[in-house]
């Protein structure tokens, strides 16, 4: 059976176009809430299969989705590198942020496979147990976002050490993303051969780099895990997500050679219509805010994106991912907005 979903990544449009939602899992489920009350840890919850997997399968209970992703999160990667990574009730992510050559040469990249078989079991498992029809999306944080996480020490900055590191010493700074370079690609490769059929590589703060600094630390990096991706696994489609890259993305497409690009809320439609999508396939981008408000403002902003970008490669989503206090009913209404244009 073709699946929508890896069909619209070769370029083949459809009507209505296949939907799925970042952070379709997780905490606006009552269902989550009650999986999540069985462990303290949050890594932990990532590191337990079994609860990993009923995590991902929960919204595909509830609503007719034409892909899962993966339930982990991006700070997997530190933590199997060795860095202290903790979430904090009411802050979040918090890691002991690395900020020196010494500091570097503490990761230790030979213990990141093992480090992280437990998700590869659920993506093992996951392959088996979603249905026919659902494609099953692996992903990874870009080098440049985990990088921020890893020396800013938590997310919700505005990523001014990370910044000024990669300013004051590129070589230092790069050798911080060369390391994340290998341990991503080797990463996505086993979720891959673990019956990943897609990959997605969100690099969420990349709108905070200026052109010359997006080259460097967004599109360069993205270039190599994409080749080493292919090396290994030259069938599956990658789709780019380099959040508030404005006019960039199109020099991202351009450059990386994703199969398919995630666009933020920001993206005037017309302009991904003519720029974007006849470079690849363009998934995306109902602000999150008017899925959490819901009713006929959610409607018309769902109808203009399914009127403006249909008629290409198009994937419907968010422009990210879905908030803590969104109503369940409404991610209902929404992708039955979708089907009834089928």
């Amino acid at each position: 059976m073709a699946k929508i979903f890896l069909e619209a990544l070769k370029g083949v449009p459809s009507t209505p176009p296949p939907v799925w939602l970042m952070r379709q899992a997780g905490r606006y489920l009552p269902e989550y809430k009650r999986l999540r009350t069985k462990v303290k840890n949050f890594l932990d919850f990532c590191y337990t299969p079994e609860m990993a997997v009923e995590a991902t399968l929960q919204p595909l209970r509830r609503y007719d989705l034409d892909a899962a992703i993966l339930f982990s999160d991006i700070l997997v990667i530190p933590d199997a590198l060795g860095q202290n990574v903790a979430f904090k009730e009411g802050e979040g992510p918090v890691l002991e942020p690395i900020r020196t050559i010494e500091a570097l040469d503490q990761l230790k990249l030979d213990n990141v496979l093992d480090h992280l078989l437990p998700v590869f079991q659920t993506v093992s498992t996951l392959s088996r147990e979603i249905p026919e029809s659902t494609a099953l999306i692996g992903f990874a944080g870009a080098p440049w976002t985990v990088a921020v996480y890893m020396v800013e020490g938590r997310g919700g900055t505005v990523c001014g050490t990370a910044r000024r590191w990669a300013y004051e010493d590129p070589k230092g700074f790069g050798k911080l993303i060369d390391i994340l370079v290998e341990a991503t690609s080797g990463y996505l490769n086993q979720q891959i051969f673990n019956g990943a059929e897609a990959i997605q590589l969100f690099d969420s703060w990349a709108g905070v780099l200026s052109e010359s600094q997006f080259r460097r630390w967004v599109i360069e990096p993205t270039i190599k895990i994409v080749q080493n991706i292919r090396k290994e696994n030259p069938e599956i489609p990658i789709i780019g997500f380099p959040r508030h890259a404005g006019v960039l993305y199109e020099t991202y497409v351009r450059e990386t050679g994703v199969d398919g690009v995630s666009v933020d809320s920001g993206v005037p439609l017309d302009w991904a219509k003519n720029t974007l999508q006849p470079l690849c396939t363009v998934q995306g981008n109902l602000d999150n805010e008017v899925l959490m408000a819901g009713g006929a403002a959610m409607e018309a902003e769902t109808q203009e994106i399914l009127d403006k970008l249909s008629d290409g490669p198009f994937i419907f989503n968010l422009g990210h991912g879905v908030l803590q206090w969104t109503s369940p009913d409404h991610v209902g209404a929404l992708i039955n907005h979708i089907r009834a244009k089928r």
